[in-house]
């Protein structure tokens, strides 16, 4: 490549995307030199495309396990599907496409195994060192446990993203005794950083005043809301687990209404949750009945993309309406979600958390990961570091105190995919060959 083109290269990429600052892209270790091919940006979406982070995703459950089918969505499918659907509303809202592709990749890193489930076990494990949360688990993951650059003292800087990215991709940007307060007086579950996280958390965190979320980490959540919404539903149909048409009984729509509003809006009067089945079901790709043809599969990914298109135009045009015409970055707004376009996505997951998550076949399902998580992380408490992987072993002898080592232990566990956990616990707890793990 000649000189000339060497210099014009570094000049397109000296120039940032429109609304970004230099702070924007500083990374906590200083790294000399930038890519003539890549931006800062880029750089990091690639960081985490290569990380065992990400591709453990693969093996972890989204609504049921891996090992169910070959159809349905695991944390990894679902993670790149997030990216495509936050990378198109960032793109239009004038984000620079690659910070929200980092922050939808990166979302769901930190979930343990047995997905929200296994979460809660883990939170209930870890009570007495500041307890267990996926999206806190998330930054520890990008800025301590996958690593990419060091410290000079020796200390892991995680993947060493920049400040834009990072801030991207933390849902919950406050500390646990800093989380919102709910309806009923208690503070939400959700933070984004443990204690022991706090120097990477303020450093990513510079020049922002209070708890709020950059616009890149609300297009994420969005994207989330948007994607997992209608795609919970669609392998629910394909599994067979129910029809939309079971939505025409009375009695199962009231209990589909009543599991919406328990689980996602609390706040609307059952008939605002009636009248947003009610217009979905007025959609012409409403698919009430499916039987597994590949007209209609084909119907049902119509469905799925035609909701998504919905919701998505729905947020970017609010939004729009609301700011102009602006590139709309980092902490210079806020994503506007329409009421009635909230309804519709809350209707959709309260459809899946009924027939699935809440689901009475689910509940011997959940007592038996709750058995295995409790007597796995029993065994390695009483056993230290002795049958840790080697950075998780490391983490544990240069632990200064009890509750460091104990930590070591949760990231160990957390890290597992849930065949990994399988067979931890029929070859350690139970003594059991690991062919047989996986069958247990």
């Amino acid at each position: 490549m000649s000189v000339r083109n060497v210099e014009r290269l570094e000049g397109q990429y000296a120039a940032l995307a429109p609304g970004y600052t230099e702070a924007d892209e500083d990374r906590w270790v200083p790294e000399h030199g930038k890519s003539v091919y890549r931006s800062s940006f880029e750089r990091d979406r690639a960081r985490l495309l290569h990380s065992s982070a990400l591709r453990r995703l693969g093996a972890k459950t989204q609504v049921v396990s891996p090992s169910s089918d070959d159809f349905s969505r695991t944390r990894l499918t679902h993670s790149l599907e997030v990216a495509q659907v936050g990378r198109e509303l960032g793109r239009l809202l004038g984000c620079d496409p690659d910070v929200v592709d980092a922050a939808c990749l990166s979302h769901d890193l930190g979930h343990p195994p047995f997905g929200h489930h296994g979460e809660k076990v883990l939170n209930d494990l870890a009570s007495g060192i500041g307890g267990f949360e996926g999206n806190a688990q998330t930054l520890r993951l990008l800025t301590r446990l996958e690593t990419k650059r060091f410290h000079s003292d020796g200390r892991s800087a995680g993947l060493n993203l920049t400040r834009a990215s990072l801030d991207a991709a933390v849902k919950y940007p406050w500390r646990a005794h800093e989380a919102p307060l709910q309806a009923d007086g208690a503070r939400s579950q959700k933070f984004g950083t443990y204690e022991d996280d706090l120097e990477v958390f303020d450093w990513m965190r510079e020049g922002v005043a209070g708890t709020r979320k950059s616009m890149e980490a609300q297009v994420m959540d969005a994207a989330d809301d948007i994607a997992y919404s209608v795609h919970d539903v669609e392998d629910g149909i394909v599994n067979g687990r129910f029809q939309l048409k079971f939505l025409t009984d009375s009695v199962q729509r009231a209990r589909v209404i009543q599991t919406a509003q328990e689980w996602y809006l609390p706040h609307t009067e059952a008939e605002a949750v009636d009248a947003a089945i009610a217009r979905l079901e007025a959609t012409d790709s409403w698919v009430k009945e499916s039987d597994g043809s590949r007209r209609a599969l084909a119907a049902l990914k119509n469905m799925t993309s035609e909701l998504i298109g919905r919701f998505g135009h729905d947020v970017w045009a609010a939004t729009r309406s609301a700011h102009g015409e602006k590139p709309l970055v980092r902490h210079e707004a806020d994503l506007v979600v329409p009421g009635q376009t909230l309804e519709e996505i809350c209707v959709m997951k309260g459809i899946a958390a009924h027939y699935i998550m809440a689901s009475r076949e689910q509940l011997p399902v959940y007592t038996r990961q709750t058995e295995v998580l409790q007597a796995l992380h029993g065994l390695l408490m009483d056993t230290g570091d002795r049958f840790l992987e080697p950075p998780f072993q490391a983490d544990f002898r240069a632990a200064d105190d009890d509750a460091a080592r104990h930590r070591a232990i949760i990231d160990q566990i957390a890290s597992l995919t849930d065949g990994a956990c399988l067979e931890w616990y029929a070859t350690l707890v139970k003594g059991q060959p690991v062919t047989s793990a996986l069958f247990a």
